[in-house]
């Protein structure tokens, strides 16, 4: 799998998702397996100007081996400006969001709502594909609404104005994350274009991987949502495809471990006070699932510090042994 002249160790990718694919959670995905991380979305504008935690969303880690830096907007030369900015951080990969379905991005002209504008889609992709000299890819989903699904087109005329790879998630804007991915449309997409296809949607462990592979010829696949609470999914993955390998889930302790240490690593980012707040829905990932789960989650909705997680952390493996 190569975008360009990148090679990759793997074809398991970790998808950019808002609020969760921190720095820290990326550094343990690529330590899990995860041959290509993307930060969170970074608006273009508030790149340029010189918005703080706008800079700070596109800091890598070092453990990161190839990383791409997403931006989201809807004006080509602000969008340009943003790219540039984003070398600064020295990432891979320059990723354009045109796949977030969340109204403030999408009701604002960024994300999803490019799916309703072609044309514009290649401008940005064009504009910016100009500036630098760094591969460009683009996020898209299956269209905006049943009354758009517009993915083809929009992969080619992407392809067209210089993108160097496309990720597709397989539902429209206006499904968010509900129903089933469209494997069908992933793979016709993948037909339509000679650039690499990255499926995206419904993937959670390697058997899903591997229909995703299988029914859509893509070139790679990015997880998503499977892999909060669950980093190790790279590896099981990797192993499947590779050597037909199941690995089995680790054990209560060894997923609380890395619980732990992920929040740590949290914390050394940006502090206690911030990374505890934010490792709420982490640990309820975590724990979901486990004998007496739901009543330590609810107990994790309220984390102020450390010494409290480990110690519900405790109490867990001690009512789970």
């Amino acid at each position: 799998m190569k975008i360009k002249d990148i090679e990759f160790d793997s074809i398991a990718f970790l998808a950019p998702m808002a609020g969760v694919a921190d720095k820290a959670f990326r550094e343990l995905c690529a330590r899990f397996g995860a041959a290509y991380t993307v930060t969170e979305m970074v608006s273009a504008k508030g790149l340029t100007m010189g918005d703080r935690k706008s800079a700070e969303l596109l800091s890598l880690g070092a453990d990161e081996k190839t990383a791409g830096a997403q931006i989201f907007g809807d004006d080509p030369e602000i969008m340009a400006q943003a790219a540039v900015k984003c070398l600064e951080f020295k990432p891979s990969i320059i990723d354009i969001n045109m796949g977030c379905p969340a109204p403030k991005v999408a009701m604002n002209g960024g994300g999803a709502s490019l799916m309703k504008n072609p044309a514009l889609a290649g401008e940005i992709v064009k504009a910016v594909s100009k500036v630098v000299s760094i591969p460009v890819t683009a996020k898209i989903r299956k269209g905006w609404d049943d009354d758009c699904v517009n993915a083809v087109e929009m992969a080619q005329i992407l392809e067209k104005n210089g993108a160097a790879a496309i990720t597709i998630h397989g539902r429209t804007r206006k499904e968010m994350y509900s129903g089933k991915a469209d494997l069908e449309i992933i793979r016709k997409v993948k037909e339509a274009v000679d650039i690499p296809v990255i499926g995206n949607g419904d993937i959670v462990d390697a058997q899903s991987a591997a229909i995703m592979l299988e029914k859509t010829n893509c070139d790679a696949i990015m997880v998503g949502r499977g892999a909060m609470g669950n980093p190790w999914v790279f590896q099981q993955i990797n192993a499947y495809l590779s050597d037909c390998i199941v690995i089995p889930p680790p054990s209560l302790t060894e997923k609380l471990s890395v619980m732990l240490k992920h929040v740590e690593k949290m914390i050394e980012y940006k502090g206690e006070y911030t990374a505890m707040r934010e490792a709420r829905h982490h640990a309820a990932y975590y724990t979901k699932g486990l004998r007496g789960g739901a009543k330590f989650r609810a107990e994790m909705g309220s984390l102020e510090s450390f010494e409290q997680l480990q110690e519900i952390t405790f109490r867990i493996l001690k009512e789970n042994a």
